[in-house]
């Protein structure tokens, strides 16, 4: 298990900061890729229906979603 990397985006006109684990920077910019989305992009529709979640958190659920919904045989 990796430590946490820390990366800043811009979300509505105001900087905040995220950290998550490589696997998971590598899993947004995964979904990045195949979404066509600049990174800030992703981040910031993630930001929108998250809710209360701090945004790190939000990130990793929504990835979770995102890979379950689209894995074989998924019931999601």
């Amino acid at each position: 298990m990796t430590r946490p990397i820390k990366r800043s985006f811009s979300i509505g006109g105001h900087r905040t900061s995220i950290s998550l684990e490589a696997d998971f920077w590598s899993a947004l910019k995964e979904v990045a890729a195949r979404e066509r989305l600049p990174l800030a992009k992703l981040v910031a529709t993630i930001d929108q229906s998250r809710g209360e979640a701090g945004l790190s958190s939000a990130v990793r659920i929504w990835l979770l979603k995102y890979f379950q919904e689209r894995a074989p045989n998924s019931k999601a």
